[in-house]
């Protein structure tokens, strides 16, 4: 959790809010993709993401 914490003190300390969304959303779409693997419905759905 070392890097977390030191990337979470970076942004408060840099006041660099906007960032923040953009990582979330950017870990949700890693998980969706992460999960959905080559074998799942959900695959047509993200292929349209793109």
């Amino acid at each position: 959790m070392g890097f977390f914490s030191e990337f979470w003190q970076f942004l408060k300390e840099r006041k660099l809010w906007w960032i923040t969304p953009i990582i979330v959303t950017l870990i949700i779409l890693g998980l969706i993709i992460f999960v959905a693997g080559p074998q799942s419905p959900v695959a047509p759905f993200i292929y349209t993401l793109f």
